[in-house]
């Protein structure tokens, strides 16, 4: 899984090595989100997990595996592996090229490999990079996590950034 963070999108691709080149086999861009509901904030970590998991619903749709491996049904922020299923094809295994991107803690390229593993896709990986991860503490808080995805944290800085401007606005106000 090829993951690119533009300024205006976010990429996340399938794709395998030829001698003449990579090969692309799937491919869903942040910019398609508001075909399914997401309007705003193409760009984020939300977003970004969005991304990867409409990666891997239609990658596994297109080969018939979506109903065999539906992944973490509902976003909880806890960590989820996909295990195979017996008697069933094995389940699709992959790994993260995240490119020139800086690795850090809290990435949205992260973002997008945790979109894509709840999406229903075996990737190595560890909850060290996710969001919520402390690294004093050295443990994954799962609700830290699981605000990002969803958003969380953008409404609640909205909300604390329009209290600051209602507060500015009562304090500048003329006084008769």
């Amino acid at each position: 899984m090829v993951v690119h963070v533009t300024n205006r999108d976010i990429i996340c691709q399938i794709a395998y090595a030829r001698i003449e080149g990579n090969m692309r086999v799937f491919e869903a861009y942040a910019h398609e989100l508001p075909k399914y509901g997401v309007k705003v904030g193409l760009t984020n970590y939300a977003a970004a997990y969005c991304t990867g998991l409409l990666l891997t619903r239609r990658l596994l749709n297109r080969f018939g595996m979506d109903k065999i491996y539906e992944g973490q049904v509902e976003a909880t922020g806890d960590e989820y592996n996909v295990e195979s299923i017996d008697g069933q094809p094995g389940a699709f295994n992959c790994y993260l090229d995240a490119g020139l991107a800086r690795t850090t803690t809290g990435n949205k390229v992260f973002g997008a490999l945790k979109g894509t593993v709840d999406g229903g896709l075996s990737i190595p990986h560890s909850t060290k990079r996710f969001r919520g991860y402390d690294s004093e503490s050295k443990e994954f808080n799962a609700e830290v996590h699981w605000k990002h995805i969803m958003g969380q944290n953008v409404e609640d800085s909205m909300h604390n950034l329009m209290e600051e401007a209602e507060m500015c606005a009562r304090n500048s106000s003329p006084s008769t």
